[in-house]
């Protein structure tokens, strides 16, 4: 059996630092721009067994690799990566569940507490001087007080989001595939979820099944009181329907740290008041994205030393 060294890894596109630097020194490392793996010299190709990526991989680039065995993925969400493919080729793939946890939930948190209080509005307004010419900021027409938060999607991280909520007192309500062993309310769908609270939490993964799911009819069903936070994935809104709720007061406002089409946001998102907006920042701290890159290289190191990485995605079985 060889060594960990002797093992060619992929990373294409950029990594964070410190993962970069741990997996140089344990394996042959390569890399290239994200989408551009057929462009690589064949002599790379054909050796590269392990892939090391933020930027997902596709059919085109698993194809390319005919040594390849094993996908790690940077972040807990994978739809960057084409799971069928990789599930049709026989390919591990693995992800970094739970060491983002509560990071993605605080952020979660300060992005509603942003929203209702207007907060940013309120910084801008002291940073332009218009507390002295003008005076104070606005009483703000909304309050976490007394609110009812739905959550679609009571994974982990929603759960760490549901506990920091249970301690602002809001009550908490969910609706999800299944219906699970908790103390909150539970709706078998979306829309009804909407109805009956008004702050709406997406930790919702981007797949086919979720994709625009927070449309018109769940706006209109949360109501003109009704907030939108989204920390899952930006597929998940449709984000026309959600600028035409937010422009005519079908819902008071909405917080979003993930696009639809990240990086770009649409101009008439930027031009609205009662957005908010991140640049999807959710986990983005040095000592959450440190652990998410251990655990890359884990799963690396547990692929190739004994078929057995830490966390592999659910369809892996």
């Amino acid at each position: 059996m060889g060594t960990l060294k002797e093992i060619e890894i992929l990373v294409p596109g950029k990594l964070h630092a410190a993962t970069l630097a741990r997996l140089e020194a344990l394996f042959q490392v390569h890399q290239c721009r994200a989408g551009f793996v057929a462009d690589l010299d064949e002599a790379v190709r054909r050796n590269i067994r392990g892939i090391a990526t933020m930027a997902g991989i596709d059919r085109a680039g698993m194809d390319a690799l005919p040594a390849l065995e094993m996908i790690a993925n940077f972040g807990v969400g994978y739809d960057a990566v084409d799971i069928a493919s990789a599930v049709e080729k026989g390919l591990m793939v693995s992800h970094t569940p739970n060491v983002l946890n509560e990071e993605v939930a605080d952020t979660a948190m300060g992005l509603l507490i942003n929203t209702v209080r207007e907060l940013p509005a309120a910084e801008a307004h002291l940073r332009a001087g218009k507390w002295v010419n003008n005076g104070p900021y606005p009483l703000t027409g909304a309050t976490l007080q007394g609110r009812t938060m739905g959550i679609y999607g009571l994974g982990r991280i929603g759960k760490a989001i549901a506990k920091r909520a249970l301690a602002f007192g809001l009550n908490i309500a969910y609706f999800g595939r299944t219906k699970q062993n908790v103390d909150f309310d539970y709706y078998s769908d979306l829309v009804s979820l909407a109805r009956a609270v008004d702050t709406l939490m997406i930790v919702a993964p981007g797949t086919a099944e979720t994709a625009n799911s927070v449309n018109a009819e769940v706006m209109q069903a949360l109501g003109a009181d009704g907030v939108i936070i989204n920390i899952g994935r930006g597929s998940v809104i449709d984000e026309p329907a959600l600028i035409a709720a937010l422009s005519d007061g079908t819902i008071r406002a909405a917080g979003l740290d993930v696009f639809a089409d990240e990086p770009h946001v649409p101009d008439a998102l930027l031009a609205l008041p009662n957005a908010v907006l991140l640049p999807h920042v959710g986990s983005a701290s040095l000592a959450c994205r440190d652990a998410m890159g251990n655990l890359v290289v884990d799963n690396l190191v547990g692929w190739f030393e004994a078929k057995t990485p830490k966390t592999p995605v659910p369809e892996m079985g």
